[in-house]
Formats: C-alpha cells, structure tokens, sequence
C-alpha cells in the first residue's frame, strides 16, 4: 500500500506536475478528481514532473462524489486552512488519503464542515496575509510527515 495524495479540481499544471514527482519518487499514489483546470497531457505538467511520469501511479475521477463512493472504505483527512489541528496531530496509516482542495479556493467549504474532525492544517503566522502555503509545497509536507510516521516504507 502506500499514501494516497488526492487533489480536487486542481487549477495550476505546474503544481500537478511536482506533486506527480513527489508521488513517483515516494512511490505514493496521486488521485485527481475532475474538473481539471487544465490537461494532464499539458506540456507544462509533463515539464514540471520531468521525466517522473512513467512512475506515476495515477488515477483520475471524474467528480468528488465519484472518488468518495470509491474510496468510502479508506481513512481520509481533508488539508485545509479551516483545518482544527495541526498535520503533526494525526497517527497516519499505511493507505490513508489526504485530499487537497483547488488553489484559488481550497476544498468546498460544506464538505469541510461535513468532515471537521478529518480536517488537519498546517501552522502558519497570524500576522501574515497570505492566505495558505503553495499547493505543492503543502503536500510535500504533509506527505513527508506521514512517511515519517511509517518509517519511509519502499524508500532507501
């Protein structure tokens, strides 16, 4: 098994392309779930995941309500800004799934709410105006940590 990176109606091909990478170097598994901003045959996700893509264990869905009666069986946790712990809190599992929102608005604020206890976040500053970290950024950290927590399974 592996971690589950899950980006819903992603906007921005370049930070598809670097989340693919990661996904391929840390043998995790990269879901998109429709609309896509763009096409994954788009030259520049292919140029932002290099040569990565052969090693991409991707599946592709065509809405949330799709991916979710998929996957209804699987621990998930949604990443978000409104989320009510931090990232570090969770205990995470060999096959969990972490769902990250479009860039411009995050994930749907009713599904959330829906979710609260599933909704983990990443400390930021209060002082700053920025309302999140970059896309690709906050799954590597999040990915990382959950690797962590496992040991860094399949990776040397």
């Amino acid at each position: 098994m592996a971690i589950h990176i899950v980006l819903v109606e992603p906007e921005i091909p370049p930070n598809t392309g670097n989340i693919a990478r990661t996904c391929a170097a840390t043998n995790s598994v990269l879901h998109l779930v429709k609309p896509l901003g763009f096409n994954i045959d788009d030259k520049a996700v292919r140029r932002a995941g290099l040569d990565y893509w052969p090693y991409v264990k991707l599946h592709v869905h065509e809405s949330l309500e799709d991916f979710l009666a998929e996957n209804k069986e699987r621990r998930m946790f949604l990443a978000t800004t409104k989320g009510g712990k931090s990232y570090t809190d969770v205990e995470y599992q060999d096959g969990d799934m972490i769902l990250f929102g479009r860039e411009t608005k995050g994930l749907p604020k009713e599904f959330i709410s829906d979710n609260e206890k599933k909704a983990v976040r990443i400390p930021m500053s209060e002082n700053t105006k920025l309302r999140s970290l970059n896309l690709s950024n906050c799954a590597n950290i999040i990915l990382f940590e959950a690797l962590r927590q496992l040991g860094f399974p399949y990776l040397t």
